[in-house]
């Protein structure tokens, strides 16, 4: 695998390899003694995988501590446009984002830190997103900010605001200035 670091150090774009022929192809997802000599350690205790057609864009997603998620995210089929965005007070980086196209095709990964919010359009007309974390699921936990936040500004490549399919949580979350955070960076 090629482990690549982003602009924002922490997040980390991860190609496998691929075998391929004519029945198909082989790649290693996960490789536990690879990721943590490039990444560090961490214990995955959940996975998690949903399937989303054209025009849904789910977040900006993230998890307060105790239970804040760092997230290894795939797409098994389909399309996306991924997207973290940096949460940590204090972070020389607050505020940037990171966007990567995710599918099926490429098998691209992307590593996202604890600290991040995290969110991704479909571009295919379907998609099947996966991900690892290292924290449970804990809706008493789970915040969101807008994914058109002003502040933030982020580049979705969508032309008609009208065609995205957002939950409802989705459509109130704040924006950045006035969402709920208790991240803080810290210098290694």
């Amino acid at each position: 695998m090629t482990y690549t670091e982003t602009d924002i150090p922490g997040v980390w774009i991860i190609e496998p390899k691929v075998f391929s022929d004519a029945r198909g192809y082989f790649m290693e997802a996960f490789k536990q003694n690879e990721f943590e000599a490039c990444i560090g350690k961490f214990d995955f205790v959940q996975d998690n995988e949903s399937c989303s057609t054209k025009g849904v864009l789910r977040g900006l997603h993230y998890q307060l501590a105790p239970y804040s998620q760092s997230k290894l995210v795939r797409v098994i089929k389909g399309r996306v446009l991924d997207v973290a965005v940096d949460v940590r007070a204090g972070s020389p980086t607050f505020g940037k984002y990171i966007a990567v196209e995710l599918s099926g095709e490429n098998k691209r990964q992307l590593f996202i830190p604890q600290g991040f919010a995290h969110g991704f359009h479909v571009l295919s007309e379907e998609a099947v997103f996966t991900y690892k974390v290292d924290n449970p699921y804990t809706p008493s936990h789970e915040r969101g900010i807008r994914f058109d936040d002003p502040a933030i500004h982020v580049d979705w490549g969508i032309k008609d605001l009208s065609l995205i399919n957002l939950s409802e949580k989705d459509k109130n979350a704040p924006c950045l200035n006035e969402a709920e955070l208790n991240f803080t960076f810290k210098k290694i």
